[in-house]
């Protein structure tokens, strides 16, 4: 797990864990970067499920209500099969993209 700083978002990159223990890892540092926006960027994996990325819903939830943004980022799996609660894109600049826009929404009280 590789983890860096951009502004005020974290970005945690996948390197040799599995998505459930990418998960427990995160959930154990996760008081280092609450109050950033996340990243979860998982591309280095070769196939992912939309069981494997539900993982992360609980997290996201969380990091969400405290009103901070919460991206996973791949593009090998179906965003069809993604619940909506989570926000999956296939790049990185799509998800700073997303970040942005809701740090205004969120700057303007939405």
């Amino acid at each position: 797990m590789i983890i860096d700083k951009s502004g005020n978002t974290t970005i945690i990159t996948q390197e040799n864990f599995t998505v459930i223990e990418l998960v427990k890892k995160i959930q154990a540092l996760y008081p280092k970067f609450k109050g950033d926006n996340l990243m979860v960027v998982l591309t280095s994996l070769e196939k992912i499920s939309a069981d494997e990325v539900v993982e992360f819903l609980q997290l996201s939830n969380i990091h969400r209500k405290d009103k901070h943004s919460f991206i996973i980022v791949s593009d090998k799996v179906n965003l069809d099969e993604i619940p909506e609660a989570l926000v999956v894109v296939p790049t990185q600049q799509e998800a700073f993209d997303i970040i942005e826009m809701e740090e205004m929404e969120r700057d303007l009280g939405f």
